[in-house]
């Protein structure tokens, strides 16, 4: 692909990619990981990286009057995780205090399961596929997922749940009664009804969040960013927001900070680009004015009067 006629390399004629461009370019390519430390990393943090499942990224909104946002991050808020589910491990401690749940005694899970929660509903009329890819998405293996869909009309199955406790770790355990309905058509229904100390579990496994993401123009003051961010979070119904900038004063960044604005540095975003060390224009670097460089890439490349 690097040499197909689109992709043309970069040359005295061809402007450099403006700082806001790379960050939107990589935004929209990035991977789950990168975004995933894009939630985790800026300051103060979204969520812990334990707390995220899926994650994914919107690039260029629109809204009212001919404007775009520059970025929405999607992603799922994992509020609960099934005690032997793979993809979040519980502290040690939780699990020398708790496991294994399906052997203890009746009186020490009514320690754990004291109270109870209405009957809810996980999925109406869905196919067996839709069922199984539900069930093995939040942890359930094949065997159990076959087990919970093929229940007679009175049984439920039970399962061990880990809740999020003040320090974001999953150590507070819960019960969970899930049953299923089969209807003619070869559909089902997923139904399920928690049991747990005092906390109520939020939802099923996770929750969907939105982060709007903002890239700030060196030449942007204070007034106007914050001004930006408030009319996108306004338009768009979303109240967590990350601000993308290159340097802020420590003032500034303490005044996004209290009115809930993130931060994170462009730096651990900007893409390397195609270089010249020949017409560089960062001067500092022992390469620049090198016509002949080895040097095919470089994040600090740039033209005069252009960021990359």
């Amino acid at each position: 692909m690097p040499n197909h006629p689109l992709f043309y390399p970069v040359s005295e004629h061809l402007p450099a990619t403006p700082l806001h461009d790379q960050i939107q370019i990589a935004l929209a390519i990035a991977d789950p990981q990168v975004l995933k430390s894009l939630l985790t990393n800026c300051l103060p943090a979204i969520a812990q990286p334990q707390e995220i499942g899926e994650v994914s990224a919107e690039i260029g909104i629109p809204l009212q009057d001919q404007q775009t946002a520059d970025a929405v991050v999607h992603f799922e808020a994992v509020k609960c995780v099934l005690a032997d589910s793979p993809p979040v491990t519980p502290s040690e401690e939780a699990q020398s205090c708790h496991s294994p749940y399906r052997h203890q005694t009746k009186t020490s899970q009514s320690k754990h399961s004291k109270c109870e929660s209405e009957t809810l509903t996980l999925a109406h009329n869905v196919s067996l596929a839709q069922a199984i890819a539900l069930l093995t998405k939040v942890g359930f293996g094949p065997q159990q997922a076959q087990e919970i869909l093929h229940l007679s009309y009175e049984a439920s199955h039970k399962s061990w749940w880990y809740a999020l406790d003040a320090t974001g770790q999953f150590s507070i355990p819960f019960l969970r009664y899930i049953r299923t309905l089969r209807y003619p058509d070869g559909t089902v229904s997923l139904q399920y009804k928690d049991y747990f100390s005092e906390t109520k579990p939020v939802g099923f496994q996770s929750l969907p969040q939105k982060v709007l993401v903002i890239v700030r123009e060196d030449s942007q003051s204070f007034s106007q960013t914050l001004r930006q961010i408030n009319a996108d979070r306004t338009a768009l119904g979303i109240t967590q927001a990350i601000l993308i900038c290159n340097t802020i004063a420590e003032l500034e960044a303490q005044a996004f900070i209290t009115q809930g604005i993130s931060l994170y540095p462009a730096t651990e975003l900007i893409l390397p680009t195609q270089a010249n060390c020949g017409i560089c224009a960062t001067h500092t670097c022992p390469m620049n004015g090198t016509a002949d460089s080895a040097i095919a890439v470089c994040y600090r490349f740039c033209l005069e009067g252009s960021y990359v």
